[in-house]
């Protein structure tokens, strides 16, 4: 069963991400601006002053984290943070939402409407310097993941209730090829939200508004569902030393106060696993 490992309620809690070389753990919360790190005691917080939904490390003291406007490079001791490359920064109706490092040692973001519009976002990577669109007419872009054998990533529009899978080319990890599609949720009525692979390669999807975590093997077939204790969870993360403790974010928004204060909503959940994740990948600013 999960359970709560931080009480702090987040309107929209995200982007989950545990940093190999500090042994922390990192998320979001969108709609409160703010970033969260736990060591498993001490809980430090860095407010911005506009929506922040994503990160990855580059070293022990920098993340690159994605903001409304802009890819930033992070200083973690002074927090000092430096744009590197504006994203979507002249759409006033967007926001960076779900992103994940790649195995190459870039970063794919997505950008999404901020009350949902249909098709208002987009899917960037990150690479070495250079920002290039890979999806465009997005409406809310999630469950980012790559294979870890680095032949494929996957990404969801939630709003549309698929998972694809999109073949990367080996040297580079640029996409190559068509889309593949993995999973079809609509004729259970799903919703694809965050995910992360294990080092299997199964994928572990949070599904908003299904209190639950849900693992499909790398063909599409469903293998088992971690129940949450509140409905809307938002993005899983294999953590800890030997990242087989499953961490989730979860969201308020949309419930009810009754809700809110029945269940555990917008907290930062765990739930240890039989399951050994992936270290998350470094990113390559140049």
């Amino acid at each position: 069963m999960m359970q709560v490992y931080d009480n702090t309620v987040c309107g929209l809690g995200e982007g989950l991400l545990w940093h190999p070389l500090r042994g922390q753990l990192f998320w979001f919360d969108i709609t409160g601006r703010t970033l969260y790190c736990r060591d498993g005691i001490e809980l430090q917080q860095w407010h911005f002053d506009e929506c922040v939904s994503a990160a990855g490390w580059v070293d022990r003291d920098t993340l690159l984290i994605a903001s409304e406007t802009a890819l930033l490079r992070f200083d973690l001791v002074s927090g000092a943070r430096t744009p590197l490359v504006a994203l979507d920064a002249d759409n006033g109706l967007t926001r960076s939402n779900d992103g994940r490092a790649d195995p190459f040692g870039g970063f794919w973001i997505g950008t999404m409407g901020k009350q949902g519009e249909r098709g208002a976002g987009a899917i960037y990577r990150y690479y070495r310097g250079e920002l290039r669109l890979l999806v465009d007419n997005v409406s809310i872009t999630n469950a980012i993941c790559f294979a870890p054998d680095k032949s494929c990533a996957y990404y969801a529009d939630t709003a549309e209730q698929i998972v694809w899978r999109q073949p990367l080319e080996p040297l580079h990890g640029w996409p190559v090829g068509e889309r593949q599609l993995l999973l079809d949720l609509r004729g259970e009525d799903l919703n694809p939200d965050g995910a992360v692979c294990d080092a299997a390669g199964n994928l572990w999807i949070a599904q908003w508004g299904a209190a639950r975590v849900a693992q499909y093997s790398p063909a599409g077939e469903f293998l088992q569902a971690v129940a949450a204790p509140t409905q809307h969870v938002t993005c899983p993360a294999f953590a800890g030393p030997g990242l087989n403790r499953l961490y989730v974010t979860s969201a308020t928004q949309g419930l009810s106060a009754a809700q809110i204060v029945a269940e555990p909503a917008g907290q930062t959940l765990f739930i240890d696993t039989d399951t050994r994740g992936l270290a998350e990948y470094p990113v390559i600013l140049e």
